[in-house]
Order: C-alpha cells, then structure tokens, then sequence
C-alpha cells in the first residue's frame, strides 16, 4: 500500500467513503481515502481541503507552497494530518476490488517513511498506538530521500504535534544556520531517524557521505553515525523511458539501431527548439530544476566560456526566478548555440533525450538523481559531478565522465567548479565522434537500471525487519518473496 496526500482529482481513484476523524494542532479535522488498484499495489490517497484545495486548480499553489521556495504556513498540519491517517488507512480501510486479498492489512504492518513530512509518524505509532496495544509488532523504516530538506520549526510548534513530552528530546535541534532564525528548534527529520528501527538513503555513497561531516550531513551527522544509514540505489522506470517504444520520439532505437538513428532524432531536436540543424555537432542537454543544488546556475557561469567550440546547449527546466533570467540571458548572447526552455515539458524531455549527445549533470549534491539514469538508458553519456549516487550510476570513461566533488555551499558560484566544468566539457568534446565515444553509447543502453536489483536489496532489508513474518536477509541468498498485504509507505 502506498499513502500519499489527495493532491489532484485523480480518475482511477475512486471514494471509499470511509471517513475519520483526526486531532491535528488544537482542532479535529475528518479525512476520507480514495483508492485505486494499480500495478498489485493498493493506491490511497488521503482526502482533505489542506492537501487538495491549496494545489488542484483552486490557488495555481504547488505542493509545498504557492510558489518555489516559499512554504505554506500550514505545512506542519497538513504533513501531522498525512502521518495520522496514514497509521489509520491499514486499519480501517476495507479493499474488496482486488485479486489477491480483501480487508484491511491489520496491525502486523511494516511502515515505509519517506522523508521529514512523515518524521513524526514513528512518534505516533508509538505513543498513540502501541501504548495502546495496536500495532504491537509494527516497525518503521525511514527513508531519506534529500537530507537537505529536514522540517525545522520553532521549538514552541512541538505543541502542535499533540505528543507525549518524552519525545521532545527526539525532535530537540539547534539550527547552525541563519534562515530565518538561527538557534533552537525542532527537527522533524531528527525525530523520523531517532524513533524509526531502521534507515535508509537512495544510494550507498550518499550514505557515506551523510556521515562523513556536518557539510554532507547537514547537522545531523552525528545522528546517523549513531543509529546507522542503510543505501540502496534508486532503479528507474524503464517502460516509461524506453527508446524503444518512446511515443514522443521522432523514430525509435535501441543499442543495435541507435548509432543509425539518433542523429535523426538530433534533427528533429534541432528543428524544433530553432537551432541551426546539423547532425554532426555536439549536443550538450541539461534537464532539471533550476536551483543551486543542481548546479545550474554553475553551468550558465560555464557556458560563454566554452560555447566558442562545436557545440550546442539546450536547457528545459523550471525554477528559481533568477536562474530562470540568468538562462534567458544567454539564450539572447548565443542565439545559434543556446535553447533555454523554462517550463514543465515531459514529451520534451524524451525528445531532448532521444536527440542529445551529452547529459550535463553538474549537482552540488544528489542523493540518488534518476535523470543520468534516463539519460543512460537512451544512449546519452551523463557529465556529472562526483557525488551521491552519481557516483553509484555512472563510470568514469564507461557510462559517462566525472568532474570530482563540487563545493556544496549554496549561496555562492565557486569559479573552480566553474573552471572544472569547461575543462571536462572540452575534453568530452574531444572525444565525442570516436570509436571510443560509440563504446561508450553502447555501454549506456546495454545496463540494467530497472528497478529489478534495487527491489531485491529493499527486500531483504524489509524482511530483516520482520516483513512478512521473514527472517534477515543476507546478501546471496534466496529469499522467499515479499508478502503485499503488510507493507504500507506513505
């Protein structure tokens, strides 16, 4: 079972009319699930004002705020309210439309959290739950998807949460940073990996690199070198991104045909975002938010200093207004050379793909990243910064080409990383058009990076914890598979 906020009219999800009152802050708010059946995986989707009316067609909002990078104020209700009715979905929420199973999961659960926005859910298994003799045997996984956004309020909004005190100290932080106010706090993310019995990150070298200082770990090293961190690499969608069958490309390949037809697609590219169209030249893509962590605004420094060779840039992607104006800047410098298209465009995206030559992937940090993989997969070498799982993914002069570390200082463009992205991007264009660099095309697309190896490590790590009555997992050997009826992940 997945759990996740109603956030649009969703057509597949229908209305279970099973409602619950919850206690969020100091007043009792009722949700209703909707669900759908998809794939073998029950889809519930938590219904209420705060989660639907701020972002489907009501206020233009986005998830998280109305606009990038601003919050709503109610963020801490709206994320308590999705813990609480997550804990009750299992119980409560009788699924009779599917093959395998009918009724609720019951209180033999195993509860996956991703992320600060579900922290206090272990808090509440435990102190509204299981002192109370429910889910006696549930355990909690908490996954960290991006440590960088960890939930830090003022301490007084511990109140909010309606916990017993003894887990304030879980949630007790003190903010080394200045924004907006520097000092003591509480830390939803701290308390999701103190009370959680396992956790977990999207790559193994971004593990290490959460507990290798304070830099990486954003003040919660020292945390997780106490409780440990698991990694396990993400895998992809490989029927989405499939060069293949791709309904938005010009013309399909794979690994024997693409050599042959991709420059057809560069063509196409080439035609419709208004570049001079020639098959032979370089295409450089960078696909991604517009933000500091992704270092874009490191590239558009890069740019001017290495346009002057055979080469084109096209850039799709949303953001930060000033990145997005830094972008439009260049486009208007190097008419023939650069496309910025700033705006959410997923047949784009497979286009941009199917006809680049390059993937720029220049992340101060990434956790696990899912856009060198997509490139990969469609024959599109990643030049990435060493760094999370980037350095899990991709191999230096096999699958792609390496820069080395970045600073991870965000409020400032270091001129060295610059420097190191002209200097890689000038070697790589050397290289591009040799027998070499075809090898290289041929080592992309022939990987597996399915979900298929990463779901086995999950498994045996949710069976360690008693998932299905299983016994630990170890690395080798055969394991029974997972059982669907008691795995919840919200």
């Amino acid at each position: 079972m997945t759990i996740s906020p109603r956030f649009d009219q969703y057509e597949d999800a229908w209305d279970t009319r099973c409602l619950v009152e919850l206690r969020v802050g100091n007043r009792i708010e009722t949700v209703r699930f909707f669900h759908c059946y998809k794939r073998g995986v029950d889809r519930v989707f938590v219904d209420h004002p705060m989660f639907l009316e701020k972002v489907w067609g009501k206020t233009g909002g986005k998830i998280y705020g109305p606009v990038t990078g601003t919050d709503y104020e109610d963020n801490e209700l709206r994320f308590s309210l999705l813990c609480l009715a997550a804990l009750e979905a299992p119980r409560i929420l009788h699924l009779n439309n599917r093959e395998y199973y009918c009724g609720p999961y019951g209180d033999n659960i195993l509860f996956i959290a991703n992320d600060w926005h579900t922290g206090p859910l272990p808090c509440y298994l435990k102190g509204m739950y299981q002192s109370h003799g429910i889910y006696k045997n549930a355990k909690v996984a908490f996954c960290i998807h991006n440590i960088a956004y960890q939930g830090r309020f003022a301490a007084s909004h511990f109140e909010m949460l309606n916990l017993p005190d003894k887990f304030k100290p879980s949630f007790d932080f003190t903010d080394g940073y200045n924004k907006p106010v520097k000092g003591r706090k509480i830390n939803w993310m701290k308390a999701g990996i103190i009370e959680s019995d396992r956790v977990v990150t999207v790559s193994p070298y971004y593990a290490q690199e959460l507990v290798s200082g304070e830099e990486r770990g954003v003040e919660l090293d020292n945390i997780l070198r106490t409780t440990s961190i698991t990694g396990v690499v993400n895998g992809m969608d490989i029927n989405e991104w499939n060069p293949l069958t791709d309904k938005y490309i010009t013309a399909n390949y794979d690994a024997t045909t693409v050599m042959d037809v991709k420059p057809m697609n560069k063509e196409a590219l080439q035609t419709e975002v208004g570049l001079p169209i020639d098959r032979n030249i370089p295409v450089i893509a960078f696909i991604g938010r517009l933000e500091e962590q992704k270092g874009s605004d490191i590239l558009a420094a890069a740019i001017p200093e290495f346009i002057d060779e055979n080469v084109q840039v096209i850039v799709l992607g949303t953001g930060k207004k000033k990145l997005e104006c830094q972008l439009t800047e260049l486009e208007k410098m190097f008419p023939d050379k650069v496309r910025a298209h700033l705006k959410f465009n997923v047949p784009l995206a497979h286009r941009i793909m199917a006809g680049a030559d390059l993937l720029a992937v220049p992340s101060r940090f990434e956790p696990c990243g899912l856009i060198q993989l997509q490139g990969m997969r469609y024959g599109v070498p990643p030049i990435c910064t060493s760094t999370g799982g980037l350095v899990d993914t991709v191999i230096e002069g096999i699958t792609g080409f390496h820069m080395g570390p970045f600073n991870v200082d965000c409020e400032v463009v270091d001129e060295d990383n610059v420097q190191t992205v002209i200097k890689t991007v000038k070697r790589v264009l050397k290289l591009h058009g040799t027998p070499a660099f075809t090898e290289m095309i041929q080592n992309c697309m022939v990987q597996d990076l399915s979900w298929k190896g990463p779901a086995k490590k999950w498994e045996q790590l949710l069976l360690s914890l008693g998932a299905a009555g299983g016994e630990p997992g170890i690395d080798g050997e055969e394991i029974a598979p997972l059982s669907k009826e008691n795995v919840a992940s919200p």
